[in-house]
């Protein structure tokens, strides 16, 4: 299969898997992302590409487990390395690559550290997803619809700590760049808010 013919598979792998539907959009816009950070950097877009768009596969629904104490204790990284390498092969990714890309899934994450550049780019890019406008639409969708979230009120924290701790985790100078706007946009979205709401947002 051709280098389009296995990325064809992967985006509509993902766009049908992808549950709630809201959930698709994160994947291109994240790998745009990477594009932009990896500029200039030394970076396989094979790698990139393939991590961009598989590291969230086991937070879908059907993916992941459906009971609510299970789905609480879930770590969706093993199954999701796991499962990505198995689709990858059998769509004729390079088999050299997929360590690389099994990595660069292990450590997406703020928490992790990742070791190599694919890795800090698709890192770097999912922290941005964080914030700003789009940070914040992620985040507000879940009102209702994950039961760690049932008001506003129960996201703010996640806005307020997004803004807070986030921007210190990012590596590269083009992705410190970037999320200057996201940043300014995401405090006066909470600005807004406290001056609208006062104490009665709920």
């Amino acid at each position: 299969m051709t280098t389009s013919g296995w990325r064809d598979s992967v985006v509509a792998y993902i766009r049908n898997e992808a549950q709630p539907v809201d959930k698709f959009g994160h994947q291109p816009r994240l790998y745009a992302l990477c594009c932009q950070i990896a500029e200039g950097e030394s970076c396989d877009d094979d790698v990139l590409f393939a991590a961009a768009w598989m590291h969230d596969l086991g937070v879908f629904t059907g993916h992941r487990p459906a009971d609510p104490e299970e789905l609480a204790r879930w770590d969706h990284v093993p199954y999701t390395i796991a499962r990505s390498a198995e689709l990858l092969r059998g769509w004729g990714f390079p088999p050299e690559k997929l360590d690389r890309v099994a990595e660069a899934i292990r450590t997406h994450q703020p928490k992790d550290n990742p070791a190599f550049m694919e890795a800090v780019v698709v890192r770097d890019a999912d922290i941005l997803e964080q914030l700003g406008a789009i940070g914040t639409l992620r985040a507000m969708v879940k009102i209702g619809r994950d039961s760690r979230y049932r008001t506003y009120s129960d996201v703010m924290p996640v806005l307020v700590r997004a803004i807070s701790e986030l921007p210190d985790k990012l590596q590269l100078p083009q992705s410190r760049k970037l999320a200057l706007a996201r940043i300014d946009l995401s405090r006066g979205f909470l600005d807004a808010i406290g001056e609208e709401a006062g104490e009665s947002l709920y």
